[in-house]
């Protein structure tokens, strides 16, 4: 008797110490909250570059976040898909012998998709957000196709239409700041393009003696309203 009571004492023992060696290394648990969210709101978009003269123009943009909130950590992270509708212009003239110069209106659709960090600085309310952006983007589409045989301000033979087929692959990199209450928020961002938009227009054939090297960086700031499930 005294032998199996030993042995129960010896597996009670043993029980105890497994339950609270188990206890003791488990984590302690957090609620990671997902949500999804809708933004949406206006843009202001350029490229940056010394080939030619160019004035930034209004847009909008829209498009479906996706949200995680780990509630102890000290950021959070999104993951983003956006359409926007860009506009900028560049300035040319009538003909080669015209010294009237007039704005070229182009249009630019691009699809964006983003991973973001938000520093949390008050709480959810108030957050600083940073991440890198991909996008896939249209060729400058002219708005008037009449101004197509216009010449390209500081050239003499390129004409308005072939500077349209630029690079359509792109890598930018996004700062901004969120800030609201509840399931809404005004997120303001601005992008800038790590990548040469214009690196397509060195390979065209007006460009075969490659006599001009064309550089060119976008940016984008956006003002939008977010709506989070």
């Amino acid at each position: 008797i005294k032998a199996m009571q030993k042995k129960k004492f010896i597996l009670l023992v043993a029980l105890c110490i497994g339950f609270v060696t188990v206890s003791t290394a488990q984590h302690k648990r957090y609620n990671i909250k997902n949500g999804i969210g809708i933004i949406g709101g206006l843009t202001q978009y350029n490229i940056s570059t010394d080939n030619f003269i160019t004035k930034s123009g209004n847009g909008f943009i829209g498009g479906m976040i996706a949200t995680v909130d780990i509630p102890h950590k000290w950021y959070t992270v999104s993951y983003g898909l956006q359409f926007s509708q860009n506009n900028l212009e560049i300035t040319g003239r009538p003909s080669l012998l015209s010294t009237t110069q007039e704005q070229l209106e182009y249009k630019l659709m691009a699809v964006q998709v983003a991973f973001m960090l938000h520093v949390k600085v008050l709480s959810d309310n108030l957050t600083l957000d940073v991440g890198p952006q991909l996008q896939y983007n249209s060729e400058l589409e002219l708005e008037n196709d009449n101004q197509s045989n216009f010449i390209i301000q500081g050239y003499e033979g390129l004409l308005a239409e072939d500077i349209t087929k630029i690079s359509q692959f792109n890598a930018n990199g996004v700062v901004g700041a969120s800030a609201g209450i509840g399931n809404f928020k005004l997120r303001a961002s601005y992008s800038y393009g790590f990548t040469n938009i214009l690196n397509k227009l060195n390979d065209s054939d007006f460009n075969e003696s490659n006599a001009n090297r064309f550089e060119g960086n976008q940016n984008m700031l956006s003002f939008a309203l977010m709506i989070t499930f």
